[in-house]
């Protein structure tokens, strides 16, 4: 695993496979595994395709708060019941969540997007920019608190 990230690489890869026809989940969790250099299966990617516009088109939490929320668990969450570690994550999800919630605006994809319809270009650079937002922030905790 790697401990020093190119930043600017790194958002580039989340939004250029973003902009390829990945989604905002998928994008953070495949930029994540790629510069952290991680053994882990493109699984994590898949189980990350049912988060993009507000759970499967629901409308609730953002996929790109969502990604960076699945990788902070990957690297601080528990493996155990009852593993105390938990609070580490709880406490450095809640750092991405507010960080997302005032350089975006909110958490919620249907308030996000509200203005926006759904393939047009104006959309698809608000939730690029969250992209890479996120992508940078998400890493910047994990390289603070390895």
């Amino acid at each position: 695993m790697t401990t020093t990230i190119d930043m600017q690489a790194l958002k580039n890869d989340a939004v250029e496979i973003f902009n390829s026809g990945f989604a905002c989940s998928e994008s953070i969790i495949y930029a994540i595994k790629k510069h952290f250099d991680l053994d882990l299966s493109d699984d994590a990617i898949a189980m990350s395709s049912g988060f993009p516009w507000g759970l499967g088109g629901g409308g609730c939490i953002c996929g790109a708060l969502a990604g960076g929320t699945m990788c902070l668990g990957y690297f601080f969450g528990r493996r155990t019941p009852n593993d105390p570690s938990i609070q580490k994550c709880f406490r450095l999800t809640d750092e991405l969540h507010d960080f997302f919630k005032r350089n975006c605006g909110g958490t919620c994809c249907r308030i996000l997007t509200k203005q926006l319809e759904k393939n047009s270009p104006e959309r698809k650079a608000q939730c690029t920019r969250f992209v890479s937002d996120t992508v940078q922030k998400t890493a910047e905790i994990i390289l603070r608190e390895l």
